[in-house]
């Protein structure tokens, strides 16, 4: 699906339909100081199996694409409800 680099909605903070530039969400680097994160690999140290089960196949094909907002007047990013694509491709302008 071919998304435009530009879209014209609504912006809470402005309280009124502005200009956003679209980009893709994208998932920070894991913390590996977090708690759950130490007590992962805590867990997963030594000999024996692993923590939890590996999973064989996957019920979904694709993954849900967020496209992330930023406003182009006051500078406020956020996020718009995943959709699910195979492929997404932040274009000029759609045809």
């Amino acid at each position: 699906m071919k998304v435009p680099a530009v879209i014209r909605t609504y912006c809470p903070k402005c309280k009124t339909h502005t200009e956003h530039e679209v980009t893709l969400y994208k998932a920070g680097k894991r913390r590996t100081l977090a708690e759950g994160q130490r007590r992962y690999l805590r867990k997963q140290r030594g000999y024996g199996s692993k923590r939890k089960p590996e999973q064989k196949r996957t019920a979904k094909v694709t993954k849900k694409q967020v496209l992330k907002l930023k406003c182009k007047v006051c500078g406020y990013t956020y996020h718009k409800e995943g959709i699910r694509l195979k492929k997404l491709e932040i274009v000029e302008k759609v045809k």
